[in-house]
């Protein structure tokens, strides 16, 4: 990850449950099974140069593990 998420996750929605990840069988071998969620929000993210952007964010989730493998998909600026 080459950025900091500075600030909150909003307009949070789900991409994908379970067997419809694509990146499933990874995730499980891991963090462990359970039941996987990919999920896609917007944030302002600190870049490694110090500059602020907002930016689209896509990641994994499950309850117990927590949110894992931050991605940015596209600045909204």
């Amino acid at each position: 990850m080459n950025f900091e998420i500075f600030g909150e996750i909003s307009e949070i929605e789900t991409v994908a449950i379970g067997k419809a990840i694509c990146e499933l069988r990874r995730l499980e071998k891991f963090y462990g099974k359970a039941r996987w969620r990919k999920m896609k929000g917007v944030a302002l993210i600190r870049l490694s140069d110090e500059t602020i952007r907002r930016a689209e964010l896509h990641w994994y989730e499950t309850h117990g593990v927590g949110k894992k493998e931050f991605k940015r998909k596209r600045y909204l600026d």
